[in-house]
C-alpha cells in the first residue's frame, strides 16, 4: 500500500518562503492561515552566527494525535497516510489542535471568510473560499487533490533550491526513501513517538 511522505533538506532551504507562497496560492487560505510556512532561528555567538531556516507543515503522523482527540472522527487517515479533515463532521471543539504536538493546525473563526487580505475580498479570494467552513480545523493536506493527478504538493514544485522531497515512503527504491537513508533522515519530536510522515535531512 502506497504511503506518502516528504523529506525537507535544511542545509538547501534558503528560506525564501516560496513555498509559503506557493501554497497559499493553491489553497487560498484565509489571512492567517499557513498550511506551510518557515521559521527562522539563529545559531551560535556573535560574531560568528548563523541563520537555520525550518520550513514546517502537518507531518501527516502514522500515530497522530489529532485524530485520536477527534470526538467526530472528522480527522482521518487515508489510505495512502494522508491525514484529512472533513468539514461537515468536524465540531470546532479544537481537541486537534491542541493534541497537534507541532501546533500545524489552525481553526477557522467565525467571521475571517469575509475579510480578505486588503479589506474587500478579491474575485480569486470570493471563489477559494467557498472551500472553507467557518467554524473548523484546517491544516496541510499534502496537496491531495494534486497528488491524485499524479503531481507533488505545490511547495515541492516550486522550492528553487529542491529543498522537499516527495514521494512514496514504502517504496525504498523511490527518491524520498532513498534520501531519508542516505542522510539519516531525523522526523521531528520523535520523543512523542506520532511517526511523521515528514522527515528532515541536517
Amino acid at each position: 500500500m502506497t504511503r506518502y511522505g516528504m523529506a525537507i533538506d535544511l542545509k538547501r532551504c534558503l528560506g525564501c518562503n516560496g513555498c509559503t507562497i506557493a501554497c497559499k496560492a493553491e489553497n487560498g487560505t484565509p489571512k492567517g492561515v499557513f498550511y506551510t510556512k518557515v521559521l527562522e532561528e539563529e545559531r551560535g555567538t556573535f560574531p560568528m552566527t548563523q541563520k537555520v531556516y525550518y520550513p514546517v507543515l502537518c507531518n501527516h503522523c502514522q500515530d497522530a494525535p489529532c485524530e485520536e482527540a477527534c470526538p467526530t472522527g472528522a480527522t482521518y487517515t487515508r489510505a495512502d497516510g494522508i491525514v484529512l479533515v472533513e468539514n461537515d463532521k468536524c465540531m470546532g471543539c479544537r481537541a486537534c489542535y491542541v493534541a497537534c504536538p507541532y501546533k500545524n493546525r489552525y481553526y477557522l473563526p467565525k467571521g475571517i471568510l469575509s475579510e480578505g487580505y486588503y479589506g474587500k475580498l478579491t474575485p480569486y479570494e470570493i471563489e477559494k473560499y467557498k472551500e472553507f467552513q467557518e467554524g473548523v480545523a484546517v491544516k496541510c493536506k499534502f496537496c491531495v487533490e494534486r497528488v491524485e493527478q499524479g503531481l507533488e504538493p505545490a511547495c515541492v514544485t516550486t522550492c528553487m533550491a529542491g529543498a522537499r522531497v516527495f514521494g512514496k515512503l514504502d517504496d525504498p527504491n523511490s527518491e524520498v526513501s532513498r534520501i531519508i537513508r542516505s542522510r539519516n533522515g531525523f522526523q521531528p519530536l520523535a520523543e512523542y513517538n506520532t511517526k511523521p510522515c515528514v522527515f528532515y535531512l541536517d
